[in-house]
């Protein structure tokens, strides 16, 4: 498995600057993702931005809740 870039199928551990807290992700396809075990979307604000991320990128989300950064720690 490539883990250079984010694809369908990573797990990965980001860094929510205004929060202060990490959160690991599992970026799936549409019919897989389950908040509740923090598999989300590909097509979620989330996902989208996160897919051909590397580690070390800041990622601006653009949610209906406002905007924040997530820093890309970890893609495994």
């Amino acid at each position: 498995t490539d883990t250079s870039f984010v694809h369908i199928g990573s797990k990965v551990r980001v860094y929510d600057e205004d929060l202060d807290e990490e959160e690991v992700y599992e970026i799936t396809g549409t019919t897989e993702s389950n908040a509740m075990e923090n598999k989300i979307s590909n097509e979620s604000p989330v996902g989208a931005a996160l897919l051909k991320r590397k580690v070390g990128d800041i990622v601006k989300i653009v949610a209906p809740d406002g905007e924040y950064k997530l820093v890309v720690k970890e893609i495994f």
